[in-house]
């Protein structure tokens, strides 16, 4: 019996670590809920309305699609840059979703900017998916000659072309996760919004159908125009899996249920995987469809249920599945570029399972020892509290949260002054004495979480070190969820 006497004690030193650590409130957490949605409207393409909170911004994107006779204005720009990324952006959209579904009920007064949020992003995916019959709308704008550039939004005048994939050019990646986005959308209007989550959910389900018939990976199909920016190294078989996944729990029809078993074995639900971001989607399915088993007994998921424990074995220290790297801080780390983007999914998903477990009592089982919902939790709250500051730099990366964040965010909009300050047209080449200045950022873009601190916890506040000091909206998505969560513990 040693083994669960040593998960005894770990269990015990999470929950001791964070009981040490700095003592972030519930409403330090809704401060910073609160900020991680504004955030949002710091990306927003497209004309903006009377109740804009962030006030540095101004419109944007308006004739998107134009020249092409179809209309993509709208939705968010990804990152630091004036591009829209349909596969990052729909990825952002799905986890928005997610965090409502689970954790909406904590968000009390944010509720309504959650959906707001959100709606932003299915407003432009709807019109991407139904422009033109048996296409999917993915991107506006050459991001090779964006990135020449550093300008505002406000002043793009880089090109805007626009890429869509079709039947003889398929996208099965990016069109199952925007099948999965408005099926995940499509939930949490049901109630507040009937008509408008009806529309999502046919829509998903036309999207999906498409993805499904028309199997290929819009890297093959876009090339350079995609990669290497948000190439899709995983393949698209998890795309389809996770998409089916949301079909099934929008739908609740059997005919995703059938899918989900016919298809798995090929998809990847006989493999355990260890990440979950914008690219792989394996991890997150194995979540969401475990929730079928947790509570309702679906004896079809159980697989699912033993592959996410291996994922959450997988990141806790002294279990027998664990090989997950932190640092010496304690912070998860996956990658040297936007690493802070898998500790926001991971978290996420740390909280989600916490809360299916908790339905009847389950526990993760890691060989011969169990991991309660309870460790899960501690180990979410470690996560969150390094990002907003309970780490060796005593640095917030949140940017707006805390008494210290990032003055040097790579963002174009950020970085360069507002249109409101500086009306006239700041040209691409000129925009580059932003982008090396030593200054902080003139416009503060509040709630932004960026790329983070190295794997020795060190962190350089430098505009041009885009691989830490940048944003991007699939970082915050999944943290509003988070964040929700513990705003709503006393």
């Amino acid at each position: 019996m040693a083994a669960p006497i040593t998960m005894l004690i770990l269990c015990t030193s999470f929950l001791s670590l964070s009981l040490l650590s700095t003592a972030f409130t519930s409403r330090d957490y809704a401060d910073a809920l609160e900020k991680s949605i504004l955030f949002f409207e710091g990306q927003r393409s497209g004309p903006l309305p009377s109740n804009q909170r962030l006030k540095w911004r101004g419109n944007s994107g308006l004739s998107d699609g134009a020249s092409y006779h179809v209309d993509l204005v709208g939705g968010y720009y990804d990152a630091g840059d004036n591009v829209k990324f349909g596969l990052p952006m729909a990825f952002t959209t799905t986890m928005l979703a997610w965090s409502v579904i689970e954790f909406g009920g904590s968000m009390h007064s944010q509720i309504g900017n959650a959906k707001t949020a959100l709606r932003w992003a299915t407003d432009y995916l709807l019109k991407a998916a139904t422009a033109t019959p048996d296409s999917l709308y993915v991107q506006v704008g050459d991001p090779n000659m964006d990135h020449k550039c550093w300008e505002r939004p406000e002043d793009m005048d880089t090109p805007r072309n626009v890429y869509k994939v079709s039947a003889q050019n398929p996208g099965s990646d990016v069109a199952g996760e925007t099948a999965a986005a408005l099926a995940a959308a499509s939930i949490v209007f049901k109630d507040s919004d009937p008509s408008y989550s009806a529309k999502l959910l046919q829509t998903a389900k036309n999207v999906f159908d498409f993805a499904d018939k028309y199997r290929g990976s819009y890297s093959d199909s876009l090339n350079s125009v995609v990669c290497p920016f948000y190439c899709s190294y995983s393949g698209y078989q998890d795309e389809l899996l996770w998409g089916a996944s949301w079909m099934h729990r929008a739908t609740q029809d059997s005919s995703y249920l059938s899918y989900i078993q016919s298809n798995g074995h090929t998809m990847g639900s006989d493999n355990d995987d260890f990440s979950f971001s914008w690219d792989d989607k394996r991890a997150g399915t194995k979540v969401l469809l475990s929730k079928d088993f947790l509570e309702k007994s679906t004896s079809e998921f159980q697989l699912y249920k033993s592959h996410s424990d291996n994922y959450i074995c997988s990141l806790i220290p002294g279990s027998s599945g664990f090989q997950a790297q932190y640092t010496p801080g304690g912070l998860l780390y996956k990658a040297s570029e936007s690493n802070l983007q898998y500790v926001t999914t991971t978290t996420f998903l740390l909280l989600t399972y916490a809360k299916y477990l908790s339905t009847n009592g389950g526990v993760v089982t890691c060989g011969t020892s169990t991991v309660t919902a309870e460790s899960l939790i501690a180990q979410a709250k470690k996560q969150v509290d390094y990002i907003l500051g309970d780490n060796p730099a005593k640095m917030s990366y949140m940017v707006g949260f805390g008494g210290r964040y990032p003055q040097h965010v790579h963002h174009r909009g950020s970085s360069v002054p507002s249109i409101k300050a500086h009306p006239d047209r700041i040209n691409c080449n000129n925009g580059f004495q932003y982008l090396y200045a030593n200054s902080p950022n003139p416009n503060v873009l509040a709630g932004a979480v960026i790329g983070g601190p190295d794997s020795k916890d060190n962190f350089a506040d430098d505009r041009n070190n885009y691989q830490q000091s940048e944003p991007a909206t699939y970082i915050n998505a999944p943290f509003v969820g988070a964040l929700a969560f513990f705003s709503g513990k006393a």
